[in-house]
């Protein structure tokens, strides 16, 4: 059992004989009498998502889960709201989790944890720069363009070009990108932005960028509230690239015939579960620019995450986001997340929210299907579940990918291997449309038709010499064999070589990967 895990159990146990909700008390660790922190109050009540399972079609099932959660939301925190605003406190709730963000002195989360609604009261922080290792991307060398239409090592080893040329490139399919934000004028970025059109000549951002960073630290070249895509640390523009990214020459994502949405949910690396659950929220029901009128029915339909959020961050209960990306789930949107770069010891796989099981996690291998050094391993111990992870391996060792404004580079770390996934799915989903939103499906066949890989390694009874193990999960990435095995689709025309526009898809964290 995890240190952190430990000491909220024990405010918990000594807030329940007090007959109250836990306060962690990290939120007001250094604060002044009177001195304002940001936290989360999480709410006892929650939505019956069960019925969502059964919904058939896509639209729907998005339209019951937002509706569901909405109104629970909705009622539940009527009478948390009204005390709130009559405090005069400043807040923001949330529906995707029965959540309500508050920045308030101590008295006031006290007064809060006394309400029989409330189930605890969550830390809201996010952790300084000079705070977080020095982990997340190992090879970032700048990479001038390709001289000729060659297709990337990577994506021919995970079988990418033998779908395309089956006619399937992620055509239908919408990818979320949740990161530092994206270059969308990159010009292997430009033309799969959904907000992009070409035909019209115009842009329209509103319902296909959100910015979760409404206070921005100071020299963020973003600023806040960022009205156009905008990428603070590069990260997401590189994340991008290799989930749907391509243009001429340069072959660099895994599904170019799909489009992509995203929301900045760090500032420069760092989140809050505030941000973190704001952009999930978002991609459930993306709104317009001014963050109204939400829409299931653009939501994405399956979302890249390549961040982990320690305990420095925030996620102090290892439960902390599971509401949400169990919510996300239910609607029938695949997550796919990277495991993480802290190998090469077993159950690395530690930070929120790679150990959870309605999230799809990835390791990171070299092109000789090797693991990378870094590659956090399994199991799942920060919850207790032992649960294997990671699910699966993808390259992520030195693949080039875009660099904002307009290059390349090599890139490295799990950040790398999840956009494989994601993209796989693009793909998958476009070959196969009886499996699109069947989440579970999807994952159990991604993992039968990996590559199996064996490891020398054992970790916490799960034998490297295994398939599956907790180093490469079930093995590598093999898009083309997951494609063969797919319920069946009408093939399609093969696509032109060039990447040229298609016609027309419990909380916390951060910390690329």
């Amino acid at each position: 059992m995890s240190l952190a895990l430990i000491l909220f159990l024990g405010t918990a146990v000594r807030a329940a004989a007090a007959g109250r909700a836990p306060v962690d008390e990290r939120i007001f660790a250094g604060k002044g009498p009177g001195e304002e922190a940001s936290f989360l109050v999480v709410l006892r009540d929650a939505a019956d998502l069960s019925p969502a399972f059964a919904i058939a079609d896509r639209a729907a099932r998005l339209r019951f889960v937002f509706e569901a959660l909405s109104a629970q939301s909705e009622v539940s925190q009527a009478s948390v709201r009204a005390r709130l605003a009559g405090l005069g406190v400043a807040f923001r709730p949330f529906f995707l989790v029965n959540m309500i963000e508050v920045r308030a002195p101590r008295d006031v989360a006290d007064e809060l944890a006394l309400l029989p609604e409330v189930s605890s009261i969550a830390p809201n922080r996010e952790a300084s720069m000079a705070s977080l290792p020095d982990d997340r991307d190992g090879g970032s060398a700048a990479l001038g363009a390709r001289e000729s239409a060659a297709v990337e090592p990577n994506l021919t080893l995970i079988g990418a070009p033998q779908v395309w040329a089956k006619g399937f490139t992620g055509q239908g399919i919408v990818v979320g990108i949740a990161d530092t934000g994206f270059a969308w004028e990159h010009p292997a970025l430009k033309g799969h932005y959904r907000g992009f059109s070409a035909g019209a000549g115009g842009v329209a951002h509103g319902y296909n960028w959100h910015d979760a960073v409404h206070d921005a630290g100071a020299g963020n070249p973003c600023g806040s509230n960022a009205a156009a895509p905008c990428d603070d640390d590069g990260h997401g523009t590189s994340t991008s690239g290799l989930s749907v990214g391509g243009e001429g020459e340069n072959q660099i994502g895994v599904a170019p015939g799909s489009t992509f949405i995203g929301c900045r949910n760090m500032d420069r690396g760092a989140g809050t579960p505030a941000r973190y659950t704001e952009c999930f929220q978002w991609f459930l029901a993306p709104t317009d620019a001014a963050g109204a009128n939400p829409r299931p029915d653009l939501a994405p339909h399956v979302i890249n995450n390549s961040w982990g959020c320690p305990v420095n961050e925030g996620c102090t209960d290892p439960n902390v986001l599971r509401a949400v990306v169990d919510n996300v789930a239910a609607a029938g949107i695949f997550l796919s997340v990277s495991a993480g770069n802290s190998g090469p010891a077993c159950a690395t796989a530690s930070d929120v929210p790679v150990f959870y099981g309605s999230v799809f996690t990835v390791g990171a291998t070299t092109l000789a299907d090797e693991i990378a050094s870094f590659s956090s391993r399994g199991p799942a111990a920060a919850d207790g579940s032992g649960r294997l992870k990671p699910d699966i391996s993808a390259p992520g060792v030195s693949v080039r990918t875009s660099a904002q404004p307009s290059s390349y580079r090599s890139f490295s770390g799990t950040s790398a291997a999840a956009p494989h996934v994601t993209g796989a799915v693009a793909l998958l989903w476009s070959a196969s449309p009886a499996l699109v939103g069947q989440v579970a499906a999807t994952a159990s066949l991604l993992e039968r038709s990996a590559v199996p890989l064996r490891s020398a390694q054992d970790c916490g009874g799960f034998p490297g010499t295994n398939v599956p193990n907790a180093v490469f999960g079930y093995g590598r990435l093999d898009i083309a064999t997951a494609v063969a095995l797919a319920p069946a689709a009408e093939p399609r025309a093969a696509p032109a070589p060039r990447f040229s526009r298609r016609p027309a898809p419990r909380v916390v964290g951060s910390r690329s990967q």
